[in-house]
């Protein structure tokens, strides 16, 4: 067949192509970044066990088309969220991932400072389009009823609020594993981060909400 007439064939049959496969040319991968703590980032773990990997691995064996950005950094407060939230919000990030809390627990920082932080970097999501998945943390109750009362309502209020997906707690995954001797299986040996079970089991929990945020995403 000569060059001309491979040419018209290319040409007469484009339009069928594109027709029946427009969805493999057009299709994107959904970036989204995870910002968060040690929780997020991976602490004392190999990197491929952290939160971010496996999750990597749960959501593209799921058939998502996604890339993830580890937008986590240990000892980071809402404070530190709140501060690097805009650098984070890249032009390619199309949804966030914000598990942030746990050190302003762990400090007993006012309630009303974590509420405000997390306001701002919804505020910024918000301002830049990109779709959030709010990852909920409850307070101990050695700080008091009405401390644990301000603390736990931040993320449920501000879910609703900004319209934002939600996952009540990020230990939801690990707690359910049962009595506190088998949680601690699945925890290092702080007593803090979990180990590479006890991620899995997080990532398995968490996994559904991330699939609802990258098809938000990509709306």
């Amino acid at each position: 067949m000569g060059y001309g007439a491979v040419e018209m064939l290319r040409k007469a049959l484009m339009p069928v192509l594109i027709t029946c496969c427009g969805f493999a040319a057009t299709a994107e991968t959904v970036v989204i970044a995870a910002l968060g703590d040690s929780l997020t980032q991976g602490y004392g773990l190999p990197e491929q066990d952290g939160f971010v990997p496996q999750l990597d691995r749960w959501l593209k064996d799921h058939g998502a088309d996604v890339r993830l950005i580890n937008a986590g950094v240990s000892g980071d407060t809402t404070a530190g969220g709140a501060a690097r939230v805009d650098w984070t919000l890249t032009p390619d990030v199309d949804g966030m991932i914000v598990a942030l809390g746990g050190n302003d627990l762990l400090r007993g920082l006012d309630p009303a400072v974590a509420r405000a932080n997390l306001e701002t970097i919804l505020k910024a999501a918000d301002g830049a389009e990109v779709a959030v998945l709010l990852v909920g943390m409850q307070a101990p109750g050695n700080y008091g009823p009405d401390y644990k009362a301000a603390f736990d309502a931040i993320y449920p209020d501000l879910a609703d609020r900004y319209q934002t997906g939600y996952a009540p707690s990020f230990f939801t995954g690990l707690t359910a594993a049962g009595n506190p001797e088998e949680v601690r299986e699945h925890m290092q040996a702080d007593g803090i981060h979990p180990n590479a079970s006890g991620v899995a089991l997080i990532v398995e929990d968490l996994g559904p909400k991330v699939l609802e945020l990258v098809k938000s995403a990509e709306d």
